[in-house]
Parts: C-alpha cells; sequence; structure tokens
C-alpha cells in the first residue's frame, strides 16, 4: 500500500486514476481547488497551486510515498510544487503530452543529441519519420523561462506543449525528488467524459455527411484509451524508474484510417476536403510526424494494448453521447 497524493483527479482519467489506486488498497488524496468532491474512501485537500503559501497550509505536516501530478502546466506551477514537495514525496509523477515532441512548436536550437523529433536521416533521401523515443527531448537542455520559472510575456499566449516542456525542465534541474514525466499519447474514450470533443468532431462530422479537414499526407500519430492511461499513471507510482516515459498504446494511426473507423461504427462513408501546406486541419491530421515509440515502458514491464481493440469502442460511445 502507498500513499498517494493526486493533484487534480476531478475529471476524465484523473478520477479514474483515483478509482484504480483506491481500489489496490492505496491510501488515495487528492488535491485540487474544490472542483469536484472524490468518491468515499479518499482524502480531500482544497488548495489553488499556484498559491505556494496556501499550498503549504493545506498540505500541512503531511507527505507522501508519491504524488501524481495531473494538472502542472506551467514552469511555475513546477516551481512551486518543486519547493513544496521537496522532502514530502519519495515519488512525483507529473502527467506530461506527446505534444512537447511536436516540431511545429519547438524553439529553435539543438534540444537532443541526435535528430529532431520524428525523423530520421536516411542517405540520398530527405527524412523520413520514425516514432520518436524519450531521448528524442531532453528538457534539461532548455534555457529556462526566466528565474522564477516563468515566461516572459502574457501567459496565454504560451503555447501548451511549451509549457509542459518547461514544467518538465523545472523539475529536472536539481531534482529534489526522483521524478518522472509521463508523456501521454492523444487520450480518447469515455463519451462525454472525453472533453476536449476531438474525438467527437468525427463523428459528427462523419456522421452528419460534412467533410472533414485533413492534409494532402497526413502524419500517423499516437493514441491511448483512457483507461489505459490511468493504469498507466498507478503502474508508475508502484514503479522505482525516473525520467520521460511515452504512454500510447500500440498502432499509430493517420487521420485516414480514424476516419475509416469512425465511417464503419456511423454507417456512412467519410468526405474529406484537401487543406493547403501550413494551413489548420482537424484535430487529429498532422503535416509533420511525431507519433511515439512505447518501447521503454514496455521494456519495464507495462503491457500496452492495441489502438485497432478498443477505438470502436471508443468511437461507438461518443456516437451514443451524441444521440
Amino acid at each position: 500500500m502507498k500513499r498517494i497524493l493526486v493533484i487534480g483527479g476531478s475529471r476524465y482519467f484523473g478520477k479514474t486514476l483515483v478509482s484504480r489506486a483506491r481500489e489496490a488498497g492505496d491510501e488515495v488524496t487528492v488535491l485540487n481547488r474544490g472542483s469536484g468532491a472524490p468518491s468515499p474512501g479518499v482524502g480531500r485537500l482544497v488548495a489553488d497551486r499556484d498559491d505556494e503559501e496556501a499550498l503549504r497550509g493545506a498540505l500541512g505536516a503531511r507527505d507522501f510515498d508519491v504524488v501524481v501530478d495531473q494538472v502542472c502546466y506551467t514552469p511555475l506551477q513546477a516551481a512551486v510544487a518543486r519547493r513544496v514537495f521537496a522532502g514530502r514525496t519519495g515519488r512525483y509523477v507529473m502527467t506530461s503530452t506527446m505534444e512537447v515532441y511536436d516540431p511545429a512548436t519547438l524553439p529553435a536550437g539543438p534540444l537532443a543529441p541526435d535528430t529532431a523529433p520524428g525523423t530520421t536521416p536516411a542517405p540520398g533521401s530527405v527524412p523520413v519519420p520514425v516514432p520518436v523515443t524519450e531521448a528524442s527531448l531532453d528538457p534539461a537542455r532548455l534555457p529556462l523561462a526566466g528565474a522564477a520559472g516563468r515566461a516572459p510575456g502574457p501567459w496565454p499566449a504560451y503555447v501548451y506543449a511549451e509549457g509542459k516542456r518547461q514544467a518538465e525542465a523545472v523539475f529536472l534541474r536539481d531534482p529534489a525528488f526522483p521524478y518522472v514525466s509521463v508523456r501521454a499519447a492523444h487520450v480518447l474514450g469515455g463519451g462525454p467524459a472525453e472533453f476536449t470533443g476531438r474525438l467527437a468532431h468525427y463523428v459528427d462530422r462523419i456522421g452528419a455527411g460534412t467533410p472533414v479537414d485533413v492534409h494532402e499526407a497526413p502524419y500517423a500519430t499516437s493514441f491511448i484509451h483512457h483507461h489505459e492511461m490511468a493504469e498507466f499513471l498507478h503502474w508508475t507510482a508502484e514503479q522505482t524508474f525516473t525520467g520521460a516515459v511515452n504512454a500510447a498504446s500500440h498502432g499509430a494511426s493517420d487521420v485516414i484510417a480514424l476516419g475509416e473507423a469512425v465511417a464503419a461504427q456511423v454507417g456512412r462513408r467519410p468526405r474529406y476536403r484537401v487543406v493547403g501546406a501550413g494551413a489548420d486541419a482537424s484535430p487529429f491530421s498532422f503535416d509533420r510526424a511525431y507519433a511515439m515509440d512505447n518501447g521503454r515502458a514496455s521494456a519495464l514491464g507495462f503491457g500496452f494494448g492495441h489502438v485497432a481493440d478498443w477505438l470502436p469502442g471508443a468511437i461507438a460511445e461518443t456516437a451514443r453521447a451524441d444521440g
């Protein structure tokens, strides 16, 4: 049994993580701003994580075996957590994202010793896409955005991917505790619980016969089911490894394959509209490669499922929710 603190944990796979840990016999506490009461048997702390004094006050003298941070989006939040939880936890797991690898959001300059995410050199030809490994990005080599760990300029203009990269960088600088960043693939499933609406975008448009915007040659991307994501986070909390780890089901898929899977569930052929180079398209159409390699997690002992096994059910669940 472990004493686990989940920061966030009030919705989607964070909520499922809390239930899984409780069912496994762990002593679970949730910390959030009061957005939702946890289930019976789960402790609750209320504080704004950005307010260091309030966070310390809510924690009191408590310490934990593991902290799972579901809602760390900025280097400022990471800096506060690093100070507050130093000496209070034996392990810190931050839920990060595959978007940290996105070439479209990476700052200029070398970030890793080898090639850019998503490519590998082929003699006599242009680079070809390959699944990115954790070594494709080393946040410790990123320049931190200010002494306080916050980006210059207004925060709303600071992109999600760079916020996550910078948060990882803060935790990696002079580590205060054993640290893991779980770089999650696109999480699907759960019907209305999947609050981003990305899968519903395809279900709604294909079901209505509305064209789906795609790139001329879209790249594959990585997915993971929300139950599998919760299971992976709980498994990671129980392990001892550190560093970045990719979390993705086997079988990267591009937007055309996704469209075909949706069509099979809604009974209507998809229509596509090709967008120009550099233009925005539908949520899972990408003109760049950064699908993830899950080999590290697999080698450490986690058994991922296959996208093809759970995607039809996730689509059907979304279609039912849409009515």
